[in-house]
Formats: structure tokens, sequence, C-alpha cells
């Protein structure tokens, strides 16, 4: 899976996953939505931002859940 609309530059936002280079984070999605918000929130606060942008946040959190370590039972 490819994730050409998230961007990880060292310079901004401290290396955090942004959109399109942009200086919204992943995180500051997924924490909108996490708090409540609804997708005409987000793209309310974040006028920049597109469906498909917030699509590949989900994707690319899907991602790293997917590949994130297991504790051992």
């Amino acid at each position: 899976m490819t994730f050409d609309r998230i961007t990880i530059e060292p310079g901004k936002r401290s290396g955090q996953p942004c959109i399109r280079g942009l200086r919204i984070t992943v995180y500051d999605v997924l924490a909108q939505f996490a708090s409540g918000a609804t997708e005409q929130d987000v793209l309310h606060d974040f006028p920049e931002l597109q469906h498909e942008d917030i699509l590949a946040c989900f994707a690319y959190a899907a991602e790293r859940e997917h590949h994130s370590a297991r504790v051992a039972a």
C-alpha cells in the first residue's frame, strides 16, 4: 500500500507524518475524530484537506497498527 498523500519531512512538525506536505499531521486529523468530530467538522477546521486525505490518514494509522509490536501472552 502506498501513502502518497502522507509525507514525512524532518524539519516539518518534528518529522511527524503530515498530509500532502501541509503542516496538518495525521495525528491532528485522527485526534479530531477521536473527540467526536465528523468528517464535515474536520474539513471545516482544515479547509485544505480533501476526503481522500482523511481516508489516507485512516489507512496510514491502520497500517501502523498492523505492524506494531505485539505483546506475548
